[in-house]
């Protein structure tokens, strides 16, 4: 099994839409190649908002890894152990809730990468090397390449803060909670608010200016 490259970040880098099957019910991992056969490109494997054990979501990330399908995990809080836990189980990154400034942000780079952008702790085999004994700086460069940040800004707060977050070195991408973000700010449901759209013009706007990727959440509308 090969050195797996993170398909989620080629696509993105080449300034592509990705689209992602949300795990919220599913609990086997023939998920990964259904998701592969209907043209998803990530597993969004939400952990925040299901009873999903950590050995379930393990399996099925390092079942999406020779899919082509980069399994990216939702932890359902800050701690260091849920982000870290799933990263050296297979997870090809990590969407972390409710990140409202760029101390946050920093602290979870720190947890999730490895030196010199962070201070995450080094074990080996991991599946996305292919369960290969790399050499500890090889295999560092490498997941440190392939291991995604993403930070959920689910507050007005968060919004303000934008830019300071994308600024951030080890934030790979920012992702709007547009379900969270709408109550936050008063407008439950009301996605196509002028508000919202100032929100992702703002968070856009942060991603284009610091080299990160944009993400939206939470809104199925084709229109919006």
């Amino acid at each position: 099994m090969p050195i797996i490259e993170n398909s989620l970040r080629r696509k993105l880098e080449a300034g592509e839409l990705a689209t992602s099957l949300n795990v919220v019910h599913w609990r086997t991992v023939n998920i990964a190649g259904i998701a592969r056969e209907c043209g998803f490109d990530w597993l969004f494997l939400d952990l925040e908002h299901n009873t999903m054990d950590l050995d379930t979501a393990a399996q099925i990330c390092v079942a999406a890894l020779p899919q082509g399908i980069a399994p990216i995990v939702r932890v359902p809080s800050h701690d260091q152990f849920q982000a870290t836990r799933i990263l050296d189980g297979g997870a090809m990154g990590v969407v972390v809730p409710h990140v409202d400034t760029p101390e946050q942000a920093r602290n979870i780079v720190e947890n999730c990468k490895y030196p010199p952008l962070g201070r995450r702790s080094f074990t080996a085999p991991l599946a996305q090397l292919g369960f290969a004994p790399l050499p500890p700086r090889e295999a560092m460069e490498v997941m440190n390449r392939n291991t995604m940040v993403i930070v959920m800004l689910e507050t007005p707060t968060a919004i303000a803060n934008a830019d300071a977050i994308a600024a951030v070195p080890g934030v790979d991408g920012l992702l709007i909670g547009t379900n969270d973000l709408a109550a936050e700010m008063g407008l439950p449901g009301e996605f196509g608010h002028e508000r919202i759209e100032h929100a992702y013009a703002t968070m856009i706007a942060a991603c284009a200016a610091h080299g990160k990727f944009p993400g939206m959440g939470g809104v199925y509308d084709h229109a919006l």
